[in-house]
């Protein structure tokens, strides 16, 4: 067991889903900090072993899991588990009131990880949301559109990071759209149709706030610009650059709003990420999620001694003294590299020259050679990450397009490879 600097013995629980990004952040933040960090990933304990994740349990068999949480307590006592993305937010919430642990309540996590409880949640608060409804087994997809109203959009009620929403423009493209949905959260092709949210289009600038509930008030930590549209007919986020270029009022009301969708969902402790959009109507909350933010994002946002956002999160959910949380440094910026077609990555060339771009600090390419990829909206994942730091948020945006103009990502479709 590690000895924290502060003389306290810490050990946190890590929930993760096996493809996130998250978990190396938060275990070299432990590291740095002396806090024992343990790591589970969602998926069977024999699968887990096989593949060297540690300790792994499915996180949808909620009892099961909090049971298995419980007997790690049991031997040696765990000050607190955080999920590192929305699969596991409603396990930490459930086994965190169990060991009378800080914790978000149980509805509030589920609320911010279903889509659909999450509207219901925002309406019932008075908040400027779009029309929505849910679509059941036997519910009429052409019926619910016209009520609706076109643009509108479809989404997996419990998926990240953009994989699985669409839009769709008319009712010639209904059907398909609504089948392509089905093909990527249907389990099996023998169960009954799962549901999905159906919602109306809400135009605008997106953008995205990382915040942090704590001593009863949320603390927006950073308020992100993403300089390109995002108007479908897939939402895959590329560019987020920090501080905001919004001006100061309108950026107390994206604060205010996001404070308020924070009490809609009945949130009170720990990181929230949400993602919202900005038009002549005002300010609509998109998602709200009471986890942190996903890829290496993170990686943007640095705070009093020059810590991460992991370690933030660390510190306060162990009770320990967290630092000046106003971010540190210049303007920041991350991309996301998009995957631009399905296929076998074989190499990345760019490189340096990419490197050499002024104000560019860092180029993570996290896909793996010789691996499938999927885009958007059946893939989940990215290339990789670009990270710029500059004088101002412009510079950051200007320099982080221009790396990315210099590389050059060779994916050779399957096909042609099988026929080789």
């Amino acid at each position: 067991m590690s000895k924290h600097i502060y003389g306290v013995d810490k050990r946190v629980l890590l929930l993760s889903s096996v493809q996130t990004y998250r978990a190396t952040p938060f275990l070299q933040a432990g590291q740095a900090l002396g806090i024992q960090c343990l790591l589970a990933v969602d998926m069977d304990r024999e699968l887990a072993a096989s593949a060297k994740h540690g300790w792994g349990f499915p996180f949808a068999d909620t009892a099961a899991a909090c049971k298995e949480i419980r007997a790690v307590h049991d031997r040696a006592p765990i000050d607190a588990v955080i999920a590192l993305d929305d699969t596991g937010t409603e396990v930490a919430a459930l086994v965190s009131a169990q060991l009378r642990l800080p914790h978000n309540q149980p509805e509030a996590a589920l609320a911010a990880s279903n889509k659909y409880v999450m509207r219901q949640k925002m309406a019932a608060a008075c908040m400027q949301v779009p029309k929505f409804t849910r679509i059941g087994t036997q519910d009429s997809i052409t019926a619910a559109a016209q009520r609706i109203g076109y643009p509108l959009v479809l989404k997996p009620l419990d998926r990240n990071g953009s994989q699985g929403v669409m839009r769709v423009d008319s009712a010639e493209d209904l059907e398909a759209k609504a089948n392509r949905l089905l093909r990527i959260i249907q389990t099996a092709p023998t169960m009954p149709r799962p549901d999905f949210l159906m919602e109306s289009y809400v135009p605008g600038a997106e953008y995205a706030v990382e915040a942090l509930l704590a001593d009863q008030a949320l603390h927006v930590l950073a308020i992100f610009d993403k300089p390109d549209p995002l108007e479908g007919p897939f939402f895959e986020e590329s560019i987020y650059v920090t501080p905001s270029r919004l001006p100061p009022a309108r950026q107390d009301d994206v604060r205010d709003a996001t404070a308020q969708a924070t009490q809609a969902l009945g949130l009170g402790f720990g990181p929230v990420h949400a993602e919202l959009r900005i038009n002549d109507e005002g300010v609509w909350l998109i998602e709200v999620a009471g986890r942190s933010i996903g890829g290496l994002c993170s990686e943007t946002l640095r705070f009093g001694t020059n810590e991460s956002l992991e370690a933030l999160i660390l510190r306060h959910a162990c009770g320990l003294p967290i630092p000046d949380l106003r971010p540190q440094g210049q303007a920041q910026g991350v991309m996301m590299m998009p995957i631009p077609q399905a296929g076998v990555l074989r190499g990345v060339t760019g490189l340096e020259k990419a490197l050499s771009v002024d104000g560019i600090t860092n180029i993570q390419v996290t896909a793996q050679e010789g691996y499938s990829l999927r885009p958007l909206p059946e893939g989940n994942s990215y290339l990789g990450f670009i990270f710029a730091e500059c004088a101002t948020p412009q510079q950051a945006e200007q320099a982080l397009r221009q790396a990315y103009a210099c590389l050059a990502f060779d994916l050779q479709p399957e096909f042609d490879l099988i026929a080789s």
